[in-house]
Order: C-alpha cells, then structure tokens, then sequence
C-alpha cells in the first residue's frame, strides 16, 4: 500500500502553482500552426497500440467550478450536428489507424450522458465499423447522475461501457447551491448501486475539495458516504480558482471559498478516511481498491500517466477526437480546435481540425521519461535509467535540477542517494514540485497559469 505522510507545515510551505505533468512538456507548449503533415507521420511512425479519447462538450447546465472545455445547451440536435463532425473527423483518421489496435475508449466532457440513447448508440456504431477497436477493448465514460436514468445507463452496459465514473464533487446542498449542481444522495445511490448489479467492472466517483461553503464536518460525511458506496476507485481533484480563465468561476464568492489551512485540512480528512477504510493512494490524486488493475500497476510499476490522468493504457499513445482534445502519440502532441463552429466548420470542409501541436526534442523525451517514473512510482534507479537513456553522468545532464532538489531534499520531501531518487511518505503530496526540479520549461512559463500543487 503506497504510504502518505502528513506534514501541515510542509504542505502550506510548499503549496505553490505548477503543472499536473499530465504531459511533459505540458499542454502550454502547443504552439499554433503545426502541421498535419507531423500528425500523419506520428501516428505512422508510432506504437501500435492507442487508446481513444472523445471529447464531448454538452452540459445542459452550467456548473460554476468547472473549467473544462464545455457547450452549454439544451438543445439535442446540437450533438447530432457534433457526431456528424465526429464521424468526418474519424474518417479523416481512418487510413491512418488502419495497421493499428485501439485497447481502450474514453468518453469524456463535458457531459457524455448529454447525448440520448439514440445518439450514443450512434457513437459507438460509428466507432466499431470504422476503427480498428479491439475485441476486448476498455470502455469507459464520464456520467453526470443529473443526465442520466436507470435506461440509459443499462443501454451504456448494453454498448459494452465497462467503466463508469460519476461527479459527486460533493454531497452537501449548500456547497451544491454554491457550484449549481444540484444533485441528492439518492440519485447518485440509486446509479452507483444500479451499475454495480448490471456488472460494470469499476466504479469510480469523483471528489473535489476546496469548493466554496465546505467544511471538515460537512465534507467528513461526503468522505463517508462515498465510502459507503464501495466504489473501486476515487478521485480527489482540487479544487483551482481561476476565475480569470474561467468565466464561469466568477459567479463563485473569493470570500466562500475555504482559507488555505482549511483547505489543506480537506485533503487530509479525505486522505485519512479513505486510506483508512482500505483504498491504495493512487499517485496524488487517485485512490483504488488493491484489487483494481490501477493500483495493481502501480505495485507492479506499469502504471503511467497521461492527458487522462493515471492510466494503464500508455502515456504516449494517445489518440483524441472531438473539439479541444489532445492527442499524445510518440512524442508529438496535437490538439484540436478549443471552439464548436471552427472545429466543426474545418470538418465540414474537408479540413483537419488541429489548431496547435508540439514535437518531442531528444532532451523533452528523456526528462518526460523521468517525470513520469517519478509522479507514478516515487522513484528512480538512477543507474537504469541512465543506460535506458545513454546517459554518461545522471547529474552531469540534470545538474540545475540537483541544485533545484536541495530544499526539497532538506526538508526530507525526496531522499537522494548515488544509486535512486526516492519520494518520501512526506513528500508524496507535493511529487509535483520533485517533477518541476526537472522540467526546463517551467521557468519560462507564468506559473499562476497553472493550478496550485495542493
């Protein structure tokens, strides 16, 4: 079981701005005008097998601490036209794909439970007869309790969703009122328990915390009613005011939010209350079951990250379709356009949807290497990896980031020896800040464009 030591003093000191290395470089190095012609050769060039991600923007309400890329609406015919640029984008694809194996598909948003039966039948249709979808391929989607019933979820397991995660974020009303997100107990119960009778093979429920009006007593009972659901997995996010990027996150009070000490104190009841009722801390934010196949790969050191987060499915072999989604595929990364009508305009014309990309350098590949090891296993055999990456001197190459690690290491965050590079229990909450030792970019970058590490 991964170990998770707290320390108030170090988590207030050290909680700064800096990237969720969900990527390295992170998605703030996409520049415009990439071609299409590095998107082919990526794709013709890299691994065999990719995993899927499908982006799909409706909400029919406006949740006030979201700040995804999103279309608020409740008009069904809107998602028509989308599938329609969807299946254009897909064939643009195809020819591509045609040598490949797609292992796992993820809905994601947004809302994908925005789309009716009928739709989401579509979708998948579409994605079957013009892919080269695995037999035993991973399905997963996103649900919002609030745009789904008992019928579409049965229909989800019907397509073959094998993996479902509902947004709690939080049970408590008057929090719900503050974020408008209204959503009873009994709704989410009457899913969660729904989905575990049909089969599906894991649950997950989404927590965040730092949400305006929460409190440890109020939160205390979210913990243990999501614990009382028995889901196989939970995901922790904090919470990132940001209102100047998010319109939406205007219409949320500074003055509600929790003051950073009662923020850190959330996180510590969540991290306390669900270790202690049996789940493995997953990386920084995730926790499973010991039985679930990510806290399996972590124990076995095949897990990995990617634009989804933790993962089992590869973290540079990752194919995105729809409006704002990233792909990452041997090195290259690319996103599509972040709004509805030029995403959807393009396709119509015959034209590739991709608005920004970034190619890997040899240096970006080795240090994403490194990151990676470290924000998914806490450590690094320093001789391994330096043959694995012909490496002549480990702190000849990373000699800033030694000097970056110094105060870290003091403060018994990361240990430091001639053989590995080892996280502390201490200082897993903050491997954020480990990482960032060794990441060339992040001076450049202006960090409150990132969310706070805690």
């Amino acid at each position: 079981m991964t170990e998770l030591l707290w320390s108030p003093e170090l988590v207030q000191k050290y909680n700064v701005h800096g990237p969720r290395y969900t990527s390295y470089p992170t998605a703030l190095s996409l520049q415009p005008g990439f071609p299409v012609s590095a998107v082919k050769a990526a794709l013709r060039q890299g691994p065999q097998a990719l995993s899927l991600y499908l982006h799909i923007p409706f909400c029919q309400q406006l949740c006030y601490y979201c700040g995804c890329t999103k279309e608020v609406t409740r008009h069904s015919f809107k998602a028509d036209r989308y599938l329609d640029a969807l299946e254009q984008e897909v064939a643009l694809y195809q020819p591509l794909l045609a040598e490949k194996q797609i292992n796992a598909v993820h809905l994601g948003g947004g809302t994908p439970t925005f789309l009716t039966q009928e739709q989401l039948s579509r979708l998948v249709g579409l994605l079957r007869n013009a892919l080269p979808l695995q037999q035993d391929a991973e399905w997963s989607v996103e649900i919002d309790p609030r745009s789904c019933d008992s019928a579409k979820l049965a229909h989800l397991f019907q397509l073959g969703f094998r993996r479902v995660s509902f947004g709690v974020q939080d049970f408590d009303p008057a929090v719900q009122q503050a974020i408008n997100r209204l959503q009873s107990y009994a709704m989410v119960e009457a899913l969660v328990r729904q989905a575990q009778q049909l089969g599906f093979a894991s649950v997950n429920l989404d927590l965040v915390y730092g949400l305006p009006l929460q409190r440890p007593d109020s939160f205390a009972s979210t913990v243990q009613q999501v614990i009382a659901l028995n889901p196989d997995r939970v995901s922790l996010f904090s919470y990132a005011h940001l209102p100047t990027r998010f319109a939406a996150q205007r219409k949320i009070p500074t003055q509600s939010l929790p003051q950073a000490e009662d923020k850190l104190a959330l996180l510590q009841l969540a991290i306390e209350r669900l270790t202690g009722a049996g789940f493995q801390a997953i990386g920084m934010d995730h926790f499973a079951k010991a039985s679930d196949p990510l806290a399996q790969a972590q124990q076995h050191g095949r897990l990995q990250r990617n634009f989804q987060g933790y993962t089992t499915q590869g973290q540079d072999a990752l194919l995105g379709l729809g409006m704002s989604s990233i792909s990452q595929v041997g090195g290259v990364m690319w996103q599509n356009h972040k709004e509805l009508q030029p995403y959807q305009t393009l396709l119509a014309h015959g034209a590739w949807p991709v608005e920004r990309g970034y190619s890997s350098t040899a240096d970006d590949k080795i240090r994403a290497a490194l990151i990676s090891q470290l924000i998914c296993h806490f450590q690094l055999d320093i001789a391994a990896f330096s043959a694995q990456w012909q490496l002549a001197d480990f702190w000849d190459y990373f000699a800033q980031s030694r000097s970056q690690l110094q105060p870290l290491i003091a403060d018994g965050l990361v240990r430091v020896t001639a053989q590995r590079i080892e996280v502390t229990a201490l200082g897993r909450l903050l491997v954020r800040l480990v990482c960032a030792c060794f990441d060339r970019y992040l001076q450049l970058a202006v960090q409150t464009s990132y969310s706070k590490v805690v």
